[in-house]
């Protein structure tokens, strides 16, 4: 089931980005992320309910130099003030998918992550797996009936 977006929800995002949102229509939300400091920036869009093969899904795009990442079927959220960032989840059966941009303007995909990486002791795994186990732990907190 998709996420349905509220106003609030993008407030929310946008609050923790540091970045004002820019409707682009009705359905699209654009973010734009800087760091000064490093330099680097990025573009985050929202696209919500877009209507594919008769089905409703979100999809989350990041525009960054020499990068560009979708996250089909959003279906849930988790902006995070102490993280400094915002992360997207996708899920399709056992797997997950997650799309983490951050304040300071970086960003990161985990596709296709099983249900047993992230239910696991991330401990036992090996290191380049435990940084996706560590990354999408949030979703541990959410019920198949998770909403917003």
């Amino acid at each position: 089931m998709i996420h349905q977006f509220t106003k609030e929800n993008i407030d929310a995002i946008g609050k923790v980005l540091g970045s004002t949102p820019k409707p682009l229509g009705n359905d699209v939300f654009r973010f734009e992320v800087k760091n000064e400091e490093e330099p680097r920036k990025l573009a985050l869009e929202i696209h919500l309910g877009l209507d594919v093969n008769e089905e409703q899904m979100n999809m989350v795009s990041v525009y960054a130099y020499n990068t560009f990442l979708q996250l089909h079927n959003c279906t849930a959220f988790v902006a995070s003030e102490m993280l400094q960032q915002v992360t997207f989840f996708g899920k399709s059966g056992s797997k997950t998918s997650g799309l983490i941009v951050e304040k300071t303007a970086g960003c990161s995909l985990y596709a296709n992550v099983d249900n047993s990486i992230l239910s696991g002791d991330f401990t036992q795994l090996p290191e380049d797996l435990m940084m996706c186990g560590i990354a999408l732990s949030l979703t541990e907190s959410m019920d198949d009936d998770f909403t917003f």
